[in-house]
């Protein structure tokens, strides 16, 4: 490979490796709460019959895909 090739394939990468944005940082909320197990160490309330710890699982996973949603939303490139 000509250095031309290999510059023009390194581009993508360190564009993306230079994005600051603060936005990013709302991404450690689903990584953080999930370990706060204070939250959820408890049988009550139910839901549906459920135990508090298995609804608030899926709590989790919704918080996760509204957070990423969210910050690709605000930090995605505009046309």
């Amino acid at each position: 490979m000509s250095d031309p090739e290999v510059r023009a394939e390194a581009a993508p990468a360190v564009a993306r490796a230079k994005d600051k944005s603060p936005w990013n940082w709302l991404l450690f909320l689903p990584i953080v709460v999930p370990l706060l197990t204070p939250l959820f160490n408890h049988d009550s309330p139910r839901v549906g019959g459920f135990p508090m710890f298995y609804w608030l699982q899926l709590l989790f996973i919704v918080l996760g895909v509204t957070t990423t949603t969210v910050v690709y939303q605000m930090t995605k490139k505009r046309r």
